[in-house]
């Protein structure tokens, strides 16, 4: 496997004979597409049958799939404060080997990502060091505190694409209504964990199956309490609202009915909680302690079929690298958390291999969808649009060798896990930054 950090000039690259896929246009056809100067030039069929451009490396991909990088709408990296867990530079390269050609990170830091300052360091240092676009959220309180509101036009003028207090509610229902009308009228999206804290702090879903293993549960109502309460600040408001993670049907229904009346909310899923539930927590395995804990298999079907129907908008891996220490513990007191940005791919093509979600849609909820919500000028393949591109091989089998991620942090719930689909080549602005070998 190679790396390379992006050259000046990208020489123009012709990826031929591949199964190309652009859920921005609902394309998937078999043709060929063209990069050169940093941006998509053509997307089509028969590119390659009227000769090579001048200058242009020829890449069979022999039926691959070329599709738009994925952009991961949330991950935590360390850095500044926290760089033994993940820096900048550490994610981006795990991003690049798992086709995410845009990475959004947290206000989680330290200091926290509240103040216009700490915006410009983290978009200077992923220019020095990152190998693909890293885009910070800020904090919509300071320090995350939830009492005062940041000052977001200046955060984001500075850069911040949304705001967020990472995993922490806004339980002062003013507050957050005041931060819903700010953003409204510069059209900023605010992103919210649905975690009502009173409730929240324990290790595990709540029910039958916590009790049989002896751990303190989290109920579905710490979640959907808080949403019902944001679906009503958003009718007041009319601002932008994202929910961050769902993760159970009653979440969903509240989530449809807001749909229904036309309110400007989506939602994420996280791919863990897509691909496991409270049964895998059996063996007592940490990797397994996530927040919000996973939920009932019941849920995790419900929420997969919000991912087919559109509900669901999009998917995430919820990167949240803890170090050894952190993990290896006993269940109630290790951190909650799971590396993801590398395996959020493949774990998403289980769904796919399975015949729950196709790949388009999937690759939409991966790319498109959430580039649409952050204002991205990234998830297609149109004519003119930067060259953020990543060549697939969806049937690829592997066994997760958690020593082979390169992420700085290995807690990953798919430890040894049989997973099927490689990422061959991630370009961003047209260079080769990441090439399975």
């Amino acid at each position: 496997m190679r790396d390379a950090r992006p050259s000046v000039e990208p020489r123009p690259l012709l990826l031929a004979n591949a199964r190309v896929i652009d859920p921005s246009r609902g394309a998937d056809f078999r043709g060929d597409v063209f990069l050169a100067e940093g941006v998509v030039k053509d997307a089509a069929a028969g590119i390659a049958s009227a000769g090579i451009p001048d200058g242009a490396e020829l890449v069979d991909c022999k039926g691959a799939v070329v599709a738009p990088g994925l952009v991961d709408m949330r991950a935590f990296v360390g850095e500044p404060g926290f760089e033994h867990l993940e820096t900048l530079a550490s994610a981006s390269h795990a991003a690049a080997a798992g086709g995410v050609t845009t990475l959004v990170c947290q206000p989680d830091t330290a200091p926290m990502v509240d103040e216009p300052a700490i915006v410009d360091f983290i978009l200077r240092r992923a220019r020095d060091t990152a190998v693909v676009h890293i885009h910070p959220m800020a904090a919509i309180t300071k320090a995350r505190k939830g009492e005062e509101m940041t000052e977001m036009g200046l955060l984001k003028a500075a850069g911040a694409v949304a705001f967020t207090d990472g995993h922490r509610s806004v339980m002062n229902a003013r507050v957050l209504r005041r931060a819903l009308t700010y953003a409204r009228d510069f059209d900023a999206l605010i992103v919210h964990h649905t975690e009502d804290s009173t409730l929240s702090g324990g290790d595990m879903n709540q029910g039958e199956f916590a009790s049989r293993l002896g751990l303190s549960g989290v109920p579905k109502s710490a979640e959907t309490i808080i949403l019902e309460r944001d679906v009503r600040l958003v009718g007041d408001a009319r601002g932008r609202y994202h929910a961050a993670a769902l993760t159970c049907i009653e979440s969903l229904e509240v989530l449809a009915r807001a749909k229904e009346a036309g309110l400007p909310i989506t939602a994420s899923a996280s791919i863990n909680h897509l691909c496991f539930n409270e049964l895998d927590i059996a063996g007592y395995r940490t990797y397994f302690k996530l927040r919000p804990p996973l939920r009932t298999e019941d849920d995790r079907q419900a929420l997969i079929r919000a991912i087919g129907s559109g509900l669901i908008d999009v998917v995430v891996s919820d990167h949240t690298p803890q170090d050894v220490e952190g993990k290896r513990l006993p269940f109630s007191e290790a951190e909650p958390g799971a590396a993801g940005i590398e395996t959020l791919l493949p774990a998403a093509l289980r769904l796919v291999h399975a015949g729950a979600v196709d790949l388009g849609t999937m690759l939409a909820t991966l790319s498109t969808r959430p580039a649409q919500l952050l204002g991205l000028d990234a998830g297609t393949l149109r004519p003119g649009a930067p060259a953020d591109v990543m060549v697939l091989d969806p049937d690829m089998p592997f066994v997760l060798d958690p020593a082979s991620l390169k992420s700085r942090s290995r807690n990953t719930p798919f430890d040894g896990a049989r997973l099927m689909g490689r990422v061959l080549r991630t370009i961003v602005a047209g260079n080769v930054v990441y090439e399975y070998a």
